[in-house]
């Protein structure tokens, strides 16, 4: 692991390429709406027989400012009223999710996002605990994951010590830069005083981790100012960084219009930014778990990813993949089973569904044998950068190299170049194409080859 990752500018200006996450597999772009509520209800019936243990994400949407840069499903209004409304009809969800599971299901991870969540009041957020303790099983001993993401600018001490009392034991604080001039051209201004601040209640707190965000190719960026960001978060010791390029995508995402194109960095220096980071990172320790995620040495991701036992869902990297996957409020995704669902991403729609005591239910996909072995497959490459032929062989009782022979061109040539090493056990990604690796998981996408690149941003 010390040697994680090896820069190599020949292989990224080739490989660079732009491409899905792999949060899932498929992607949710491949989503219908012939999927609906009885796929839900009858996927929940089985989790239950299974008693299966379960993940919990629930979106917050509303923020009180714009961000440019945001490309989340979000609700900007300073009329905190708005909240009201909208918890009514979560609970709604909660209540008509939770019937057709077990009471002895636990949670083992819950995850508030957003938006953002501390939008909410002391009172609505111990509104909204209070009924997922009431219909989950949620754990009492401190001993599952749940975390929440947090706006310093939207936190305090009293803020964090409520979310601990309500039995959060993990955040998520987005940064994005420290420079005010970047700030300015993103429309956040945060200082790094706000960010301290939370940080130091979360430790006196004992929240067991810290995770902060960071955002590089935002306008007004350039290597030597985020050098200093990156600096700066450092010394504050976060147990997790995640380190995002920025897609700058404005047909899609309507707040990046108020970017000025011309102050964007230039590709050469969002390489240099990220070259730069990887190097400060691993000089302070940090071990680079995969995509866009870096962890210190004593992060459960490290240790999960060492013994192999690291997995990937739509909350990102994860020790709990095992668990099925709820979502809760309007856009939320679920993964329960073979089954992806979503609901709404109308906010309006969610709740007028919702007041009619119906599920949100839009959109979704029944994973077929073939997406659940490509899904495999790519979960393997992109969470431990090695792939064992045999036990997928076993698992799926295929022939490796037979079913896929029409990708081994591919392959062999991502091998000649250094990208992977590919033998007849199987193939392991090298420290060269790591920071590549979800091109190397395209290589198994059997949607790609028929999809609108432009929907994705670049590896790098």
């Amino acid at each position: 692991m010390l040697d994680a990752i090896r820069w190599d500018t020949d292989l990224i200006n080739r490989y660079d390429l732009a491409g899905p996450r792999y949060t899932s597999y498929p992607t949710a772009v491949q989503f219908n709406s012939q999927v609906g509520t009885f796929d839900l209800l009858r996927a929940l019936r089985a989790s239950r027989k299974a008693v299966r243990p379960l993940s919990l994400y629930v979106h917050v949407p509303f923020c009180a400012n714009i961000c440019y840069y945001c490309a989340c499903n979000k609700v900007i209004t300073k009329d905190r009223g708005r909240a009201q409304a909208y918890l009514q009809c979560l609970e709604q969800e909660i209540q008509l999710i939770a019937c057709h599971l077990d009471p002895s299901q636990k949670v083992e991870q819950l995850h508030f996002g957003g938006g953002t969540p501390t939008f909410l009041s002391h009172g609505e957020l111990r509104q909204v605990m209070a009924q997922l303790r009431r219909h989950f099983n949620l754990l009492d001993d401190d001993c599952g994951d749940y975390s929440i993401e947090i706006d310093p600018r939207e936190a305090d001490w009293s803020t964090m010590g409520l979310l601990r009392e309500l039995g959060f034991n993990r955040v998520s604080i987005g940064l994005q830069d420290l420079d005010p001039e970047v700030q300015r051209a993103v429309n956040r201004l945060q200082s790094l005083e706000e960010t301290r601040a939370v940080i130091d209640a979360a430790r006196t707190l004992q929240f067991r981790s810290i995770n902060i965000d960071l955002i590089y190719g935002l306008p007004r960026q350039t290597p030597a100012r985020f050098a200093h960001t990156v600096e700066e978060i450092i010394n504050l010791q976060p147990d997790r960084l995640s380190l995002f390029n920025y897609a700058h995508l404005p047909e899609r995402f309507m707040p990046q219009r108020r970017i000025n194109n011309n102050d964007l960095p230039a590709p050469a220096q969002k390489l240099q930014m990220l070259q730069t980071t990887i190097e400060q990172l691993t000089a302070a320790g940090y071990r680079y778990i995969g995509m866009d995620h870096f962890a210190l040495p004593h992060d459960e991701l490290a240790i999960a990813q060492e013994e192999s036992t690291l997995q990937r869902n739509f909350q990102g990297y994860t020790t709990h993949g095992h668990c099925d996957l709820i979502g809760l409020g309007v856009s939320a995704i679920s993964q329960i089973g073979k089954l992806y669902c979503q609901n709404s991403s109308n906010l309006n729609h969610y709740q007028n569904t919702l007041a009619g005591a119906q599920l949100a239910t839009s959109q979704g996909l029944v994973c077929s044998l073939d997406d659940r072995l490509r899904r495999e497959v790519i979960q393997q490459l992109i969470c431990n950068f090695n792939l064992t032929f045999e036990k997928i062989e076993q698992a799926f009782n295929i022939d490796f190299r037979g079913y896929f022979a029409a990708l081994w061109p591919q392959l062999e040539a991502m091998a000649s170049e250094g990208l992977i090493e590919l033998d007849v056990q199987g193939i392991r990604v090298l420290p060269a194409g790591r920071l590549l690796v979800r091109s190397v998981c395209m290589v198994f996408d059997a949607y790609l080859e028929h999809q609108d690149r432009q929907r994705f941003s670049r590896v790098i």
